[in-house]
């Protein structure tokens, strides 16, 4: 069912809000999509303007950076620990920005927005013995 960006038909008060003009096509807001661990899978999305977003559908590869170091390096991502956003989230292996994930390196908390930017980008927070 699509959901709509639209002011509130009533006031704090309680009082009734008259509407402004008829629902347009831009006041639709898109459907969540999430980023999934598995293969790569991409997709282009259009915006205003015509400027070319990439949404990341799944992955399985991530740039953590080890805060010690301050290398880089490309990692595989073996399942997601921890997800302050959604607790459902842990047991679908949807990668959002803030949870936790489990690498080769070691356990990665994500700083990137996977489903906005195309890229999971991690930060090293505990390294596999």
């Amino acid at each position: 069912m699509t959901k709509w960006n639209l002011r509130p038909h009533r006031k704090p008060t309680g009082g009734k809000l008259n509407r402004l003009g008829k629902k347009t096509r831009s006041d639709r807001r898109p459907e969540p999509l999430f980023t999934r661990l598995g293969e790569l899978v991409r997709k282009t999305k259009r915006s205003i303007g015509g400027a070319v977003s990439y949404v990341t559908l799944s992955t399985n590869m991530a740039n953590v950076t080890d805060p010690s170091t301050g290398k880089t390096k490309k990692v595989r991502i073996l399942t997601v620990v921890e997800s302050p956003s959604n607790p459902n989230f842990i047991r679908r292996n949807i990668i959002t920005r803030g949870s936790t994930v489990n690498t080769e390196a070691g356990k990665a908390r994500v700083t990137s927005r996977p489903s906005r930017s195309g890229v999971v980008n991690a930060v090293l927070v505990e390294q596999k013995k």
